[in-house]
């Protein structure tokens, strides 16, 4: 792929097969969109035309707040091709926090400083409201609002004078944020060659062929609905089925007949994903469905589970999905996406190991032929242009099977976060990215165990809530990745109590006595398989646990949710 411009490759794109079909979009009782690149080409236009009416200038972010479909698609490239900075923000909907909501917004206008915001017109009032502005024209930074609604196709296509084209290739194209909130205070800065150099490695690693169809329902406002289920296909001429998320949750078996009537190919799932279709999705919605085309459905969250990936191929293999169709891969914004691929050239490695030894010392011994060993699943190779170490916490190179920090070099790391040099200055050590994450290497394939930040300290014991996670999810009962580990002060001791909250995978283990067991059989397996001695273990149905808005477990919040509780029935 020539390394240019975003704007450029569309341009391109649309040049060679200006009406080939390259995006369908699925609404909820309506019937499919096709959008061939002139639509694309044309709808994109309207905006840039209106970013430029509006006097944003190029290099100067646009915030995206709108929904699934369209206006949201040809807002995002219009952007692109006027030189504007595009950064796309979740949409308010009910299983959002309005107050949280808003101080997020808030953090991220102080911080972005963004020039433009295109949303609903219903929707100016809660942008106002985010930034304590009720004046018309919005916040200071905010030189326009500018409503979807008065945006219009543009009729004639002429690419000559678009500002898009005169940007350079390593100036910044768009802002990505984490999926750790709803998208805040660090904006992922990348620049056109990143996202190049990105799609061409991932695309090698995917072994992309010309019958490739990507079937997803991911939010674009994170890396992996917005990289790998949008801009790749758009970009590399691959037709993209695209859902809503929230049509997704309601109703996940519209994704297996969309697979089966598109004929997809590649789909990107978290690990919650995997369980949610396996026990959500009834026999009646499958009728019909055929799941033989499916050639990678890869496993995209950390941390990923085995019990999931054994649920959801048991629950669909009779609708032909190929057990070679499970993958996995090791992906974050800051390296545009993806850092490692497994299971397209050979089934995911799948790491029994010592529990005892990997708690006591911090070490991936493996056990032979030991069903008792801890399953740890493979996130692959890294990619052709990325290299990959892990460091102590004196940021030194270990070997292979030691866990430690994982640490990046490729040609896709982000330029910075943006407006943020002091916390990128503190995320690089000796030109090597730190990511945060905790996992270790294995005859080359990486291999995730955690996050660096969510430490407990038990009586002078570094206990990685991660590692308890995953003994928990082992449980049978347990639903697996819908557990939290955390630590409550014990005055009375001086250090952390460790604290397990767990969702129940049906009703029936919440009946007392059933509770009861589960809660010891969890107990049991931590006091096995770890060196700490669990006392507090609590069952919850489910959706009890609260998520991220990418639908992770988020320890902190729950951890608050649970001293609530406490407090009130003390």
């Amino acid at each position: 792929m020539p390394s240019t411009t975003l704007a450029h490759q569309l341009w391109r794109n649309y040049a060679e097969a200006p009406d080939k079909n390259i995006l369908y979009l699925l609404y909820n009782r309506q019937p499919d969109q096709s959008i061939t690149y002139r639509d694309l080409v044309q709808g994109s236009l309207g905006y840039a035309k209106a970013l430029d009416k509006a006097g944003i200038r190029p290099g100067e972010v646009v915030i995206l707040i709108l929904q699934h479909g369209a206006p949201l698609i040809y807002a995002f490239f219009g952007a692109i091709l006027h030189g504007a900075i595009p950064s796309i923000m979740p949409f308010l909907t009910e299983k959002l926090s309005p107050e949280q909501y808003r101080r997020s917004l808030a953090a991220l206008f102080q911080v972005t400083a963004p020039s433009a915001v295109i949303t609903y017109p219903d929707f100016k009032s809660e942008v106002l409201q985010a930034m304590g502005e009720s004046e018309v024209d919005g916040p200071s930074s905010v030189r326009s609002l500018l409503q979807h609604t008065d945006i219009f196709p543009s009729t004639e296509i002429e690419f000559s004078d678009l500002q898009g084209l005169k940007r350079s290739s390593d100036e910044i194209v768009l802002l990505q944020h984490s999926s750790g909130t709803t998208g805040l205070q660090k904006g992922v800065a990348l620049s056109h060659q990143a996202i190049f150099n990105q799609l061409s490695s991932y695309s090698q690693a995917l072994q992309i062929t010309p019958e490739e169809v990507v079937v997803s329902w991911l939010p674009l406002y994170h890396d992996m609905g917005l990289i790998a289920g949008f801009l790749m296909p758009i970009l590399l001429q691959i037709p993209l089925v695209l859902m809503s998320p929230l049509d997704w949750v309601r109703a996940p078996y519209r994704l297996f007949q969309a697979v089966s009537h598109y004929r997809g190919t590649l789909t990107w799932l978290p690990n919650f994903a995997y369980n949610f279709c396996a026990q959500k999705i009834r026999e009646r919605d499958l009728e019909g469905v055929n799941l033989s085309s499916w050639r990678a459905v890869i496993n995209c969250s950390e941390p990923m589970y085995f019990k999931s990936h054994q649920m959801f191929l048991a629950r669909f293999q009779t609708y032909g999905l190929k057990s070679s169709a499970l993958a996995t891969c090791y992906a974050m914004a800051e390296n545009v996406f993806a850092v490692s691929q497994g299971g397209i050239t050979s089934p995911v490695t799948i790491d029994r190991i010592d529990p005892k030894i990997y708690f006591q010392v911090r070490k991936a011994v493996p056990i032979q032929g030991d069903e008792t060993g801890l399953p740890m699943v493979s996130a692959g190779f890294p990619l052709a242009n990325t290299r990959v170490c892990i460091l102590d916490d004196g940021r030194q190179e270990l070997p292979e099977r030691h866990i430690g920090e994982i640490a990046i070099q490729s040609d896709c790391i982000l330029n910075g976060y943006y407006n943020r040099p002091d916390v990128t200055a503190q995320a690089f050590h000796n030109n090597w990215y730190l990511t945060g994450d905790l996992g270790y290497l294995a005859d080359g394939e990486i291999y995730i165990t955690g996050r660096k930040k969510d430490l407990i300290i038990v009586g002078g014991k570094n206990i990685y809530p991660q590692d308890l996670e995953s003994l928990t999810s082992e449980v049978p009962g347990v639903h697996p990745g819908r557990v939290a580990a955390f630590g409550v002060f014990n005055e009375d001791a001086g250090t952390e109590d460790v604290v397990i909250l767990a969702e129940a995978e049906d009703e029936k283990w919440m009946v007392p006595e059933a509770r009861d067991a589960l809660s010891n059989e969890i107990r049991l397996r931590i006091n096995r398989g770890s060196d700490i001695a669990l006392r507090y273990v609590k069952i919850v149905e489910r959706g009890w646990l609260l998520k991220t808005s990418s639908g992770k477990v988020t320890r902190r919040p729950n951890r608050e949710k649970y001293l609530a509780e406490m407090r009130k029935s003390d």
